[in-house]
């Protein structure tokens, strides 16, 4: 005998033929109930509402794999597919549309105050966008130089990577290459009402040197020269020499002056002897940092 199940009381096989016989039952009373005139086949209106609602299925399981987008696209396609002629009505105003990039425009500034706190999502994309500047060099406009008015800007990553502004000058219509002078100046502006100021640095050919001084002289930066360590041996040396010179009276000083002399000659024939004595002095090596600053100093002015 097979098992029964504990719950209904039936098999699982006599389970199934129940479902299969309650079905073909609820077919056949559809069946008879939609007869046509004649007793033999049903009717144009049954056939048409099954196929919409196995069509309504088939739609229902086919979007439901589909992202919004691509369902909006199917929508879409099926609208025109169906109703030519209407697709008028979905056109809409482009002109008031705005990018990224005309939002950052409107909502740009030169510089950014810690009192500034972007209090919009355009104030924020904007100063987003200030933050990755590299604000090392300016690009510089100085076609009104003789009005005493210049224009300046960061440069963008474009310009960045070609080095424009510090391996070629800075004004922004100048390619030139050769006798490139860095120039410190205090440029004041007005930005949305407030007059600020900048310090900012600008890498400018012979003749923009000469625009960007042509009202006010700007100061100039230059390399500062690396001490080694014998300079700054030497530099000590000279430093205690002069303050024992202060700690010695005037008479003292004025009889030990050939003595001095005496002991100066034999302190240089000391060091000369002094080389052949004993191992040779290995120069300290420099630390990372350090030579990353050195190597920074020729780049950055």
């Amino acid at each position: 005998m097979a098992l029964k199940n504990a719950a209904s009381g039936y098999d699982s096989a006599f389970e199934e033929d129940e479902k299969l016989r309650k079905k073909q039952q609820e077919r056949h009373a559809l069946f008879s109930k939609n007869k046509g005139p004649r007793g033999g086949l049903p009717s144009k209106l049954l056939l048409a509402d099954a196929a919409s609602q196995d069509e309504g299925k088939r739609l229902r399981y086919q979007m439901s794999n589909l992202t919004a987008y691509e369902r909006h696209k199917m929508l879409i396609n099926e609208y025109i597919l169906y109703h030519p002629g209407s697709t008028s009505t979905l056109v809409r105003d482009t002109s008031k549309d705005k990018r990224d990039i005309d939002v950052i425009r409107e909502n740009h500034q030169f510089l950014w105050d810690a009192s500034d706190a972007p209090d919009t999502w355009e104030r924020q994309l904007a100063k987003k966008y200030f933050d990755k500047l590299f604000k090392e060099y300016c690009i510089c406009d100085l076609s009104r130089y003789k009005e005493n008015k210049v224009g300046m800007r960061w440069r963008i990553e474009k310009e960045v990577i070609e080095g424009k502004g510090q391996f070629t000058c800075g004004e922004k219509r100048c390619s030139e290459t050769e006798s490139l002078r860095t120039w410190e100046m205090n440029f004041g502006y007005i930005e949305q009402g407030v007059k600020k100021n900048a310090l900012v640095k600008l890498r400018l050919c012979h003749d923009c040197s000469y625009k960007v001084n042509y009202h006010h002289k700007r100061k100039e930066v230059t390399r500062k020269r690396i001490k080694s360590s014998s300079d700054k041996h030497r530099h000590k040396k000279k430093q205690r020499r002069e303050k024992e010179e202060e700690e010695t009276p005037k008479e003292d000083k004025q009889s030990a002056e050939p003595a001095k002399e005496t002991t100066e000659e034999e302190e240089e024939k000391n060091s000369e002897e002094s080389i052949w004595k004993g191992p040779a002095k290995v120069e300290e090596e420099k630390s990372r940092e350090e030579e990353f600053e050195e190597y920074l100093q020729d780049l950055f002015l």
